[in-house]
Protein backbone atom coordinates (compact mmCIF):
# COMPACT_ATOMS: atom_id res chain seq x y z
CA UNK A 1 0.00 0.00 0.00
CA UNK A 2 1.01 3.17 -0.60
CA UNK A 3 2.36 5.79 1.81
CA UNK A 4 1.85 9.80 2.45
CA UNK A 5 5.59 10.38 1.67
CA UNK A 6 5.82 8.25 -1.20
CA UNK A 7 2.90 10.15 -2.93
CA UNK A 8 4.84 13.59 -2.14
CA UNK A 9 7.74 12.15 -4.09
CA UNK A 10 5.38 11.40 -6.92
CA UNK A 11 4.50 15.27 -6.54
CA UNK A 12 0.73 13.85 -5.52
CA UNK A 13 -1.33 15.40 -2.50
CA UNK A 14 -1.37 12.54 0.54
CA UNK A 15 -4.92 13.08 0.40
CA UNK A 16 -5.00 10.95 -2.13
CA UNK A 17 -3.12 8.22 0.53
CA UNK A 18 -6.45 6.34 2.20
CA UNK A 19 -8.38 6.37 -1.59
CA UNK A 20 -5.81 4.65 -3.09
CA UNK A 21 -5.11 2.46 -0.61
CA UNK A 22 -8.89 1.64 -0.40
CA UNK A 23 -9.18 1.36 -4.26
CA UNK A 24 -6.08 -0.82 -4.12
CA UNK A 25 -7.99 -3.52 -1.38
CA UNK A 26 -11.30 -3.47 -2.97
CA UNK A 27 -9.91 -4.46 -6.11
CA UNK A 28 -7.26 -6.31 -5.71
CA UNK A 29 -4.59 -4.08 -7.22
CA UNK A 30 -1.85 -5.88 -4.79
CA UNK A 31 1.49 -5.85 -6.40
CA UNK A 32 3.93 -3.09 -7.14
CA UNK A 33 3.20 -3.44 -11.11
CA UNK A 34 -0.13 -3.14 -10.83
CA UNK A 35 -0.20 -0.72 -8.39
CA UNK A 36 2.32 1.64 -10.09
CA UNK A 37 -0.20 1.04 -13.15
CA UNK A 38 -3.02 2.38 -11.53
CA UNK A 39 -0.89 5.48 -10.80
CA UNK A 40 0.64 6.52 -13.77
CA UNK A 41 -2.44 5.78 -15.90
CA UNK A 42 -4.83 8.05 -13.63
CA UNK A 43 -2.11 10.11 -13.13
CA UNK A 44 -2.01 11.04 -16.75
CA UNK A 45 -5.69 11.16 -16.78
CA UNK A 46 -6.22 13.63 -13.96
CA UNK A 47 -2.92 15.81 -14.35
CA UNK A 48 -1.33 13.92 -11.27
CA UNK A 49 -4.44 13.58 -9.24
CA UNK A 50 -5.56 17.28 -9.46
CA UNK A 51 -8.00 17.20 -11.92
CA UNK A 52 -11.58 15.76 -11.42
CA UNK A 53 -13.66 16.98 -14.15
CA UNK A 54 -13.80 16.88 -18.09
CA UNK A 55 -12.40 20.04 -19.86
CA UNK A 56 -15.40 21.05 -22.29
CA UNK A 57 -14.37 24.34 -22.68
CA UNK A 58 -13.28 24.25 -26.18
CA UNK A 59 -13.28 27.09 -29.25
CA UNK A 60 -15.24 26.45 -32.63
CA UNK A 61 -11.63 24.94 -34.03
CA UNK A 62 -11.41 22.15 -31.61
CA UNK A 63 -15.10 21.40 -31.40
CA UNK A 64 -14.55 21.07 -35.62
CA UNK A 65 -11.51 18.99 -35.05
CA UNK A 66 -12.68 16.40 -32.36
CA UNK A 67 -16.40 16.48 -33.17
CA UNK A 68 -17.02 17.27 -36.63
CA UNK A 69 -20.22 16.46 -38.11
CA UNK A 70 -20.41 13.04 -40.29
CA UNK A 71 -23.20 10.71 -41.66
CA UNK A 72 -22.64 8.94 -38.75
CA UNK A 73 -22.42 11.55 -36.53
CA UNK A 74 -25.37 13.75 -36.81
CA UNK A 75 -24.30 15.37 -33.30
CA UNK A 76 -21.33 16.39 -35.02
CA UNK A 77 -20.79 19.96 -35.73
CA UNK A 78 -21.20 22.45 -38.70
CA UNK A 79 -18.61 25.17 -38.63
CA UNK A 80 -21.23 27.78 -37.54
CA UNK A 81 -22.78 24.94 -34.96
CA UNK A 82 -19.29 25.28 -33.80
CA UNK A 83 -19.31 28.89 -33.54
CA UNK A 84 -22.66 29.20 -31.75
CA UNK A 85 -21.32 26.26 -29.13
CA UNK A 86 -17.89 27.00 -28.62
CA UNK A 87 -16.56 28.30 -24.91
CA UNK A 88 -19.92 26.50 -23.39
CA UNK A 89 -19.07 23.38 -21.78
CA UNK A 90 -22.90 22.75 -20.52
CA UNK A 91 -23.84 23.17 -24.07
CA UNK A 92 -20.89 21.42 -25.98
CA UNK A 93 -21.22 18.38 -23.28
CA UNK A 94 -25.47 18.24 -23.91
CA UNK A 95 -24.73 17.94 -27.77
CA UNK A 96 -21.94 15.35 -27.95
CA UNK A 97 -23.57 13.45 -25.02
CA UNK A 98 -27.09 13.65 -25.59
CA UNK A 99 -28.81 10.74 -26.61
CA UNK A 100 -25.57 8.39 -25.65
CA UNK A 101 -24.28 6.26 -23.00
CA UNK A 102 -28.55 6.02 -21.76
CA UNK A 103 -28.32 9.44 -21.30
CA UNK A 104 -31.62 11.41 -22.62
CA UNK A 105 -31.72 13.90 -25.23
CA UNK A 106 -30.09 17.64 -25.41
CA UNK A 107 -32.45 19.43 -23.84
CA UNK A 108 -31.96 16.95 -20.87
CA UNK A 109 -28.98 18.34 -19.39
CA UNK A 110 -27.71 14.74 -19.37
CA UNK A 111 -24.70 15.50 -21.10
CA UNK A 112 -23.49 17.47 -18.34
CA UNK A 113 -24.62 16.00 -15.78
CA UNK A 114 -23.13 12.76 -16.51
CA UNK A 115 -19.81 14.18 -18.03
CA UNK A 116 -16.52 13.08 -17.14
CA UNK A 117 -15.37 12.64 -14.06
CA UNK A 118 -12.72 10.90 -11.65
CA UNK A 119 -9.58 9.61 -12.12
CA UNK A 120 -10.65 7.55 -15.26
CA UNK A 121 -13.45 9.61 -16.61
CA UNK A 122 -16.40 8.02 -15.93
CA UNK A 123 -18.83 9.05 -18.78
CA UNK A 124 -22.20 8.75 -19.48
CA UNK A 125 -25.46 7.72 -17.15
CA UNK A 126 -24.67 3.87 -17.72
CA UNK A 127 -21.66 4.39 -16.46
CA UNK A 128 -22.72 6.38 -13.65
CA UNK A 129 -25.41 3.65 -12.80
CA UNK A 130 -23.20 0.76 -12.85
CA UNK A 131 -20.40 1.88 -11.29
CA UNK A 132 -22.95 3.29 -8.32
CA UNK A 133 -24.68 -0.08 -7.97
CA UNK A 134 -20.95 -1.34 -7.98
CA UNK A 135 -19.73 0.68 -5.37
CA UNK A 136 -23.63 0.92 -3.33
CA UNK A 137 -23.61 4.69 -3.81
CA UNK A 138 -26.37 6.63 -5.94
CA UNK A 139 -24.33 8.69 -8.62
CA UNK A 140 -27.14 9.34 -10.68
CA UNK A 141 -28.82 11.22 -8.15
CA UNK A 142 -24.89 12.82 -7.06
CA UNK A 143 -22.75 13.02 -9.43
CA UNK A 144 -20.68 15.55 -8.20
CA UNK A 145 -19.32 12.32 -5.79
CA UNK A 146 -17.35 10.84 -8.47
CA UNK A 147 -15.13 14.17 -8.41
CA UNK A 148 -14.09 14.04 -4.53
CA UNK A 149 -10.81 11.66 -4.30
CA UNK A 150 -12.29 9.12 -2.49
CA UNK A 151 -15.18 7.84 -4.93
CA UNK A 152 -12.81 9.38 -8.38
CA UNK A 153 -10.74 6.78 -6.73
CA UNK A 154 -13.30 3.90 -6.31
CA UNK A 155 -14.94 4.36 -9.92
CA UNK A 156 -11.37 4.18 -11.44
CA UNK A 157 -10.92 0.84 -9.74
CA UNK A 158 -14.31 0.11 -11.05
CA UNK A 159 -13.04 0.65 -14.42
CA UNK A 160 -10.03 -1.18 -13.93
CA UNK A 161 -11.72 -4.19 -12.60
CA UNK A 162 -14.57 -4.51 -14.74
CA UNK A 163 -11.95 -4.36 -18.11
CA UNK A 164 -9.88 -6.65 -15.74
CA UNK A 165 -6.33 -4.51 -16.91
CA UNK A 166 -4.52 -6.29 -13.83
CA UNK A 167 -3.17 -8.90 -16.23
CA UNK A 168 -1.75 -5.97 -18.83
CA UNK A 169 -0.61 -3.97 -15.35
CA UNK A 170 1.33 -7.12 -14.08
CA UNK A 171 2.83 -7.49 -17.71
CA UNK A 172 3.69 -4.14 -18.33
CA UNK A 173 1.67 -3.98 -21.67
CA UNK A 174 1.53 -0.41 -21.19
CA UNK A 175 0.05 -0.03 -25.15
CA UNK A 176 -2.82 -2.10 -24.53
CA UNK A 177 -3.43 -0.55 -20.92
CA UNK A 178 -3.00 2.66 -22.41
CA UNK A 179 -6.07 1.75 -25.43
CA UNK A 180 -8.33 -0.26 -22.74
CA UNK A 181 -8.28 3.45 -21.10
CA UNK A 182 -8.13 5.94 -23.23
CA UNK A 183 -9.61 4.48 -26.85
CA UNK A 184 -6.25 4.75 -28.67
CA UNK A 185 -2.27 5.78 -27.50
CA UNK A 186 -3.05 9.58 -26.36
CA UNK A 187 0.15 10.13 -24.20
CA UNK A 188 1.15 6.87 -24.22
CA UNK A 189 4.89 8.31 -23.31
CA UNK A 190 3.74 10.09 -20.23
CA UNK A 191 1.66 7.41 -18.94
CA UNK A 192 4.78 5.09 -19.33
CA UNK A 193 7.10 7.92 -17.57
CA UNK A 194 4.14 8.10 -14.37
CA UNK A 195 3.94 4.25 -14.28
CA UNK A 196 7.62 3.77 -14.51
CA UNK A 197 8.77 6.32 -11.24
CA UNK A 198 5.83 4.85 -9.49
CA UNK A 199 7.15 1.42 -9.88
CA UNK A 200 10.45 2.70 -9.11
CA UNK A 201 9.18 4.17 -5.77
CA UNK A 202 7.09 1.02 -4.50
CA UNK A 203 10.10 -1.31 -5.44
CA UNK A 204 12.38 1.02 -3.47
CA UNK A 205 10.98 3.37 -0.82
CA UNK A 206 13.97 5.30 -0.81
CA UNK A 207 14.34 6.14 -4.78
CA UNK A 208 13.90 9.55 -5.41
CA UNK A 209 12.94 11.27 -8.32
CA UNK A 210 15.27 13.78 -9.98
Amino acid sequence: MVTPEQLKKLHIDPVWTDPLNATFARFNILTPRQQAAFIGQCGHESANFRVLEENLNYRAATLLKLFPRTPKRSWGFTPEEAAAYERQPKKIANRIYGNRMNNRDEASGDGYRFRGRGCIQLTGAANYHHAGKALGVDFIMEPDLVATPQYAALTAGWFWDTQKLNGLAESGNNLALTKKINGGTIGLDDRIKHTNEALALLSDPNYNLA
